[in-house]
């Protein structure tokens, strides 16, 4: 018995030496000193940090569709102003007299349906139509603000850089409202329906 134990002891050594040798010399050998199961190691270094509920600047949140168009606004280089600031420029005296302009970037239907009161219309498909009357404003104007409808629409994107990159106005005065007449609306603020200067104005709701 013992025999047969030394024996089959041998063999196996003999038998792996001969593998090893074999592996060594082959160009298809394995590499014993390299780890084949990478993704087998945990390092509780490497491992992604969890989550705290409610915890803010966690990089597994992801930004909301309103904050999505300000930061893509922002890399074209644009401004973006918000509901306190517009209504504060609307309201502002000088808004009747021309150095704060409103310009929508919507087409005629919706411009037509209702627009935030004295606003002029650039449908940024159509520039030709409209660029005569916005044009002169523009240079007059101190202060410029482009909207549409607001969250993911990009009208007043195009209608903002077709004004600063093909109009020539300066960028430092124009603003894009990134609420847009979305966010004008559900506010309750006036609007007007029709023409520009159509006195047809919605009252704000109470």
């Amino acid at each position: 018995m013992k025999k047969i134990l030394a024996e089959a002891a041998l063999v196996t050594v003999l038998g792996a030496t001969l593998a090893f040798a074999v592996n060594g010399f082959s160009a298809r050998g394995l590499k014993l000193t390299r780890n084949y199961f990478p993704g087998a190691t945990y390092s509780p270094a490497l491992a992604p940090a969890a989550s705290t509920p409610g915890a803010a600047g966690t990089n597994l949140s992801r930004p909301s569709a309103a904050e999505a168009a300000v930061a893509r606004l922002r890399e074209k280089g644009l401004q973006v102003i918000e509901n306190p600031a517009v209504l504060e420029l609307f309201h502002d005296p000088h808004y009747d007299q021309g150095p704060i302009i409103f310009i929508d970037a919507r087409n005629d239907e919706h411009y037509s349906q209702g627009h935030i009161p004295g606003a002029y219309q650039l449908d940024r498909y159509h520039p030709e139509n409209y660029l005569a009357a916005v044009l002169p404003a523009c240079q007059v104007a101190q202060q410029v603000v482009v909207y549409c409808a607001g969250g993911d629409c990009e009208d007043s994107e195009f209608a903002a850089l077709l004004l600063r990159d093909s109009a020539g106005v300066a960028g430092q005065k124009l603003f894009v409202y990134s609420g847009g007449m979305t966010e004008w609306a559900s506010r309750g603020l006036p609007i007007e329906e029709g023409a520009r200067k159509s006195g047809q104005i919605r009252a704000a709701r109470r």
